[in-house]
């Protein structure tokens, strides 16, 4: 089988290698797809070498079919179309609550220990997710980062005939506003790149440019003064923290969307003023992952638009740095069986 390895310097290996049968517990997947995350992008430019074991196999947003099964796994058969949540929550401790998408000890697969990019992958069984038949494996492989979405819309409360507004417009964000939308909010998305402006005007968004217009008073006038009911925060810049509490409403919402890895400024005078509420959503939890695959079953939103570029596995050199070089692109995904 192909085999992929980061190396470090921005470099991968690519390796034939011997299938590895999975072990008790475990499940072979033949992967079908993997997406090029912004977590992958950061190991890629060596922001993550101190936690990334080289050389290792990386990728976590997939889909597959099941190949082999190992001792003791009986509730799946070999043919199922599925994803992976890759969360490895066996290091839990008491301490932490049984809330084990945020476990002390958590391991993330395709980070912490290998991922997909490669043709046959072995992951413990407890981290499948079953699809249907009829699922498109390409699109599912968008589920693992809908998951995401899907989390932060939850925990932020939103329900229908809310105002949301999502500061950034990457893959992250817009599906943020899919989800939104989907339950019927209104929602207002803050970007600046003028192609992605433009695609998510075709979706059929409310979409501003914060360069261009004063987006506070451009929202204040959309809800009669009574702006934002929920904030994503998923540009993860300064400006965006800047005006998370100025778009925000009474008693508004904000949902940290965006990872910010140093203390940042925020305006604590406004949470004090306004009652607003300040979210922190990290990963997914497994209903997350249900809704996900929910809304790509149904198939009802855009999600083949996202999809920028797929690129053989063997050419996943070419396809991080050609992901490098297109700050218009959204989603691009290695195909890991061409």
């Amino acid at each position: 089988m192909i085999v992929t390895k980061y190396e470090g310097n921005k470099t991968f290996s690519v390796s034939e290698e011997e299938a590895m049968a999975p072990l008790a517990g475990e499940v072979q997947i033949k992967v079908a797809y993997c997406g090029i995350c912004g977590t992958d992008v950061h190991i890629y430019h060596g922001m993550m070498d101190q936690r990334v074991a080289m050389p290792q196999t990386i990728g976590h947003e997939m889909s597959g079919e099941i190949s082999a099964l190992g001792e003791g796994v009986s509730y799946l058969k070999i043919g199922d179309k599925v994803v992976v949540r890759p969360l490895d929550n066996r290091g839990e401790l008491p301490s932490d609550k049984g809330i084990s998408h945020i476990c002390k000890n958590l391991k993330f697969i395709g980070i912490d220990s290998p991922g997909a990019m490669q043709q046959y992958w072995n992951v413990p069984a407890f981290t499948i997710h079953k699809l249907q038949e009829s699922t498109d494996l390409k699109l599912a492989a968008l589920i693992e980062p809908l998951a995401v979405a899907c989390h932060d819309v939850r925990l932020s409360g939103l329900t229908a005939g809310e105002t949301a507004v999502v500061l950034g417009g990457g893959p992250i964000g817009m599906l943020v506003a899919f989800v939104a939308k989907s339950q019927g909010a209104q929602v207002i998305i803050s970007e600046v790149n003028p192609v992605r402006i433009n695609m998510a005007k075709s979706w059929g968004f409310d979409v501003v440019s914060p360069v261009e217009t004063d987006l506070v008073a451009y929202v204040d006038g959309k809800t009669e003064g009574r702006l934002a009911d929920v904030v994503f925060e998923v540009a993860g810049v300064q400006p965006a923290l800047d005006v998370m509490t100025e778009v925000a409403g009474i008693r508004g919402r904000i949902v940290m969307v965006a990872i910010h890895g140093q203390p940042k400024p925020v305006s604590l005078f406004k949470f004090f003023w306004k009652e607003l509420k300040l979210i922190g959503a990290r990963v997914y939890e497994p209903e997350d992952y249900e809704t996900a695959i929910d809304l790509i079953t149904k198939n009802e939103l855009p999600f083949a638009e996202l999809i920028t570029d797929v690129q053989p596995l063997s050419k996943i050199q070419n396809a991080f740095e050609q992901n490098d070089l297109n700050p218009n692109g959204m989603k691009v995904m290695l195909d890991c069986q061409s």
